[in-house]
């Protein structure tokens, strides 16, 4: 039975839905016992991996708690951890891990490496499809339609390869969503809604690294199903989407009509299809996924970070009343937190799935800082996730900050902020999540919508230096209120940062410049990173943009507006 016959059939829907709401009662019903979980998850991870090379150096057999866990091992990062991966990958057995890694999955890092994170029976089993499979629980619950039919969802981060690339030792080295977890780990029920649509598997030849063509057949298969929920994890994907409507509309329209798939015969001709899709759009002036999807019904996607700025107005796009729900906490190295209700963010800690400590996002992420227990977190502040799992990753730094909403049961429920990342031209350490927290308060304030944003720190003739923005707003912008906002962020993100503030006051940075690029600026340079054969998985907004050549692929990729140069 292939996929789309799994998905039609009633029987399957019901078992996963028992598995989805399952999965999450297991984790709802973990955070009452949240210390004793986690003291479970620590003593299973250090007796199955004590005799390990990395368990034996570390004295698994003596932690008996977090405290021996902090004595032992130091905090790693990829780079600590990459050559005992790279010995595993080559085929090296009980290095980090007790059983062999099945798979590594491929995740970009903030230098674009691909690294390889290894993945073992135990840490999917233990770690990986609880919160798997309880992430898909509100979606399921509320917008039961979803699942109605094996077109009902359009999944644009599934992307299965026949002839994955291997490590050397010949395990695959791909990204999650491209791993078939039934037959890799015998989970029949862990395909994604949408993967048993007609444009799961595409049915003309597409070479592997053609991204952009695979995200146009499966559009032109997905314009003439009823599509009831868009899935992408990565939003820059979901934003993508009606841009990408507008982009190909005249072939799509064509392909329609004459039932071609990349110029090849594959459907019945359409053309009634194809004279509605016209009308749509000659009476609208444009087209949007409202309008080719009338019974749209939620979006699946990180909503924080960048995306916070535009999701409201890329709701708009789907149609009136389109929920957002939040993609789980997560990376590719391990789960920090799931979404167990419909709050529009935050997500609780998995605390059955990784041992979890924190360090404050303002201090420096060292081998021995001094680490906060999920007990300890304050509401409203940032922290750096560090991570033990069984999986082989000891005391990891992800390299991911998050920022704590509020407490289910005691235990906190997180959203995420933005990458560990800094930017530091003059001791401002300024982060992800303080400018992006202050652009948001700035467009507020104003009543100025913004699209999407980058920055970048310049500096010429011995000047101090200075950021500049360029922003990709929602309609036009009087070049008084682009000198306003300018004026304004400068002042919030001195808000947010008291580094930047001092820097700023102190004459070690100059005041920072707007530029206005055109509305689709950013969407284009996507569509450019993605032609260049990076899975559209890995192409995320990134704030700090300090490439010279990327900045002026960004810059260059639409026309300034007016005289935004302030």
């Amino acid at each position: 039975m292939n996929l789309s016959e799994e998905w039609a059939d009633p029987d399957r829907v019901r078992r996963y839905r028992r598995r989805v709401f399952g999965e999450r009662e297991e984790i709802v019903a973990a955070l009452a016992d949240a210390r004793g979980q986690q003291q479970r998850v620590l003593r299973e991870l250090t007796e199955f991996n004590a005799g390990t090379e990395y368990g034996r150096a570390h004295g698994f057999d003596s932690v008996r708690d977090l405290s021996d866990l902090r004595k032992a091992v130091p905090i790693n990062d990829y780079a600590a951890l990459g050559p005992s991966i790279e010995r595993m990958a080559a085929g090296e057995s009980n290095v980090l891990s007790a059983d062999d890694p099945a798979v590594y999955f491929t995740s970009s890092g903030t230098t674009g490496a691909h690294k390889k994170v290894p993945v073992t029976p135990s840490f999917m089993r233990r770690t990986f499809f609880p919160f798997y499979y309880a992430a898909w629980a509100p979606l399921v619950e509320h917008f039961p339609d979803v699942l109605a039919r094996p077109d009902a969802v359009l999944n644009l981060k599934h992307d299965p390869l026949s002839a994955p690339p291997t490590t050397a030792s010949g395990r695959p080295h791909v990204g999650a969503s491209q791993v078939d977890f039934g037959a890799k780990f015998g989970e029949p029920l862990s395909a994604e809604p949408g993967t048993g649509a007609p444009w799961g598997t595409l049915p003309v030849p597409v070479e592997a690294h053609e991204h952009l063509e695979k995200a146009y057949l499966r559009l032109r298969l997905a314009v003439t199903s009823d599509v009831r929920c868009v899935i992408g994890i990565n939003p820059a994907m979901v934003a993508a989407l009606p841009y990408q409507l507008r982009l190909w509309w005249p072939r799509l329209v064509k392909e329609i009509h004459d039932g071609t798939l990349g110029g090849l015969p594959c459907t019945d001709p359409d053309p009634e299809r194809a004279r509605e899709l016209e009308r749509l759009a000659h009476h609208f002036g444009t087209i949007r996924p409202a309008h080719v999807w009338p019974h749209m019904r939620a979006l699946f996607c990180w909503t924080t970070g960048m995306a916070s700025l535009y999701l409201p107005r890329l709701r708009e796009e789907f149609g009136p009343g389109v929920a957002t729900l939040p993609a789980p906490v997560a990376a590719s190295e391990g789960p920090v937190g799931v979404a167990l209700d419909r709050h529009t963010s935050a997500c609780s800690l998995t605390v059955g799935a990784s041992v979890y400590e924190f360090l404050d996002a303002d201090d420096d992420i060292r081998p021995d800082a001094e680490t906060l227990a999920w007990d300890e977190l304050e509401a409203g502040r940032d922290y750096h996730v560090v991570f033990s799992h069984i999986g082989g990753l000891y005391r990891y730094a992800v390299g991911d900050v998050v920022r704590v909403v509020d407490r289910v049961e005691g235990v906190p429920r997180v959203e995420y902020a933005g990458r560990a990342t800094r930017s530091d031209a003059a001791g401002e350490r300024l982060r992800d999540a303080q400018v992006l927290r202050a652009l948001a308060a700035v467009a507020r304030s104003t009543g100025l919508d913004v699209r999407n944003a980058a920055c970048r720190v310049v500096g010429a003739d011995g000047s101090a230096p200075s950021y500049e923005f360029a922003l990709a707003p929602y309609g036009a912008w009087s070049p008084a209120e682009t000198t306003r906002f300018a004026a304004l962020l400068d002042t919030a993100i001195g808000g947010e940062s008291g580094d930047y503030r001092t820097a700023r006051s102190e004459g070690r940075l100059g005041a920072l410049t707007v530029s206005l690029l055109d509305e689709d600026a950013f969407l284009a340079d996507w569509h450019t990173a993605v032609a260049t054969g990076i899975r559209p998985t890995q192409v995320k907004d990134r704030l700090f943009r300090q490439d010279p050549a990327l900045w002026e692929r960004l810059t260059g990729a639409a026309r300034p507006v007016g005289e935004g140069q302030v």
